[in-house]
């Protein structure tokens, strides 16, 4: 097949992906999805109709991870395929993996190493906790990183115990925080003409996305608590019941507060001292949530919507995932898209959440398959016909 280019932005770039799992792909995928050459490199040993990391092959978690991307299989572990790697990344601009630290140094395919062959490479990697330090060797995992990095500590209901993000946060935000750190190198490349190493952390990224709640505590020593679904600093704010569900709320300062009374029918609270002002309603938060409780749940949760949006309120409804994907504006963004496919399978999955207005991005191939280009990418990078036979035959490939 053809290089699956889903846009020109990135299509002068060749990235050799080495990752597993989730931070890794969700980096490589941002790549993949602005048009770089991305080559999915597959550790030999892997059953190719089994399960992988990241479920089936064909299941809605791998196919999401990894489509506009070909795939080769390749054995590190043998010198020849050592020898193999390093000619493939002689000529690429990116290397990503997500290893334990000390793997890539015991492969021979570290930073160092691969700088020697090729200046130009920029090496991205993410890992648990970094590449050195006390916990470095320790395997990292998404919920531990939310657990470290404080943030099942502020979400949840108060006195509930800690509680975990319904997504992976602290992969998903290592992935995209690294394809910025690559981003970044390249565009530094072009001054330098030099590569560099970009490192990232789960960890590192689930504090980073911490905020103002850490920001609260560097700054002020406030330690935040868990709030549940009110906003620890804009009140009233949160979620109320309406005659069918549940909306969103939120207010932010004393103006939109006006509307918000004025649109629920409660004037009255405007001027009552127990919640004219931001630290009335903060220290009163529990009974003003009540009040607003009690009116919200007279009428329907559209019925609301319309009218508190037509008063200048932010307010929402709370959708599940297939009410979500109903709504007239997410179908409007087009945010859910067909990928193409020989095989006519039914592939449809979250596209890019940013619009470039003369180099898209698009669904331009499905996953591939277990080392499906094998032959193919190889023959671009220089091997001859004869020398993949050698390798298929050792077993190398």
């Amino acid at each position: 097949m053809p290089v699956p280019h889903a846009s020109q932005a990135l299509s002068r770039f060749t990235v050799l992906d080495l990752t597993r799992v989730r931070s890794g792909p969700t980096c490589v995928r941002q790549l993949a999805d602005w048009g770089a050459n991305v080559i999915k490199i597959d550790a030999l040993t892997e059953d190719a109709g089994g399960e992988q990391p990241g479920g089936p092959r064909h299941g809605s978690d791998f196919q999401n991870l990894h489509r506009n991307k070909r795939a080769m299989t390749l054995n590190l572990k043998d010198p020849k395929g050592l020898e193999v790697f390093k000619r493939l990344a002689e000529q690429a601009d990116v290397v990503v993996e997500n290893f334990r630290p000390d793997v890539k140094a015991k492969l021979g395919i570290d930073y160092e190493s691969l700088r020697q062959i090729n200046p130009r490479i920029v090496y991205g990697s993410i890992s648990g906790f970094g590449q050195d330090g006390p916990y470095h060797k320790r395997p990292g995992f998404d919920q531990i990183a939310q657990g470290m990095g404080g943030l099942m500590s502020v979400t949840g209901a108060p006195g509930g115990g800690p509680m975990r993000v319904g997504i992976p946060v602290a992969d998903l935000a290592a992935g995209l925080f690294c394809a910025i750190g690559i981003l970044t190198a390249l565009l530094e490349r072009d001054v330098s003409g030099e590569g560099q190493w970009v490192q990232t952390s789960l960890l590192q990224a689930q504090i980073f996305m911490l905020d103002f709640q850490a920001a609260r505590w560097l700054m002020e020593k406030e330690v935040a608590q868990q709030a549940g679904n009110n906003h620890p600093t804009s009140i009233p704010t949160g979620v109320f019941k309406t005659s069918d569900g549940y909306i969103n709320i939120a207010t932010t300062g004393g103006r939109i507060w006006e509307r918000c009374a004025q649109a629920i029918g409660a004037p009255e609270l405007i001027s009552d001292p127990d919640y004219a002002t931001a630290p009335a309603r903060s220290k009163n938060r529990d009974a003003l949530n009540a009040k607003i409780n009690e009116l919200t749940q007279k009428k329907s949760t559209e019925t609301w919507v319309s009218e508190l949006n037509a008063a200048g309120v932010p307010c929402g409804p709370i959708y599940s995932i297939d009410q979500m994907f109903e709504d007239a504006q997410v179908k409007h963004l087009g945010i859910a898209r067909d990928v193409p496919n020989t095989e006519n399978r039914h592939i449809r999955l979250v596209s890019q959440p940013v619009t470039l207005s003369r180099t898209p991005s698009t669904m331009a191939a499905r996953p591939p398959e277990f080392g499906e280009q094998t032959d193919e990418v190889l023959a671009e990078f220089g091997f001859s016909k004869d020398e993949i036979a050698e390798l298929r035959q050792r077993k190398v490939v």
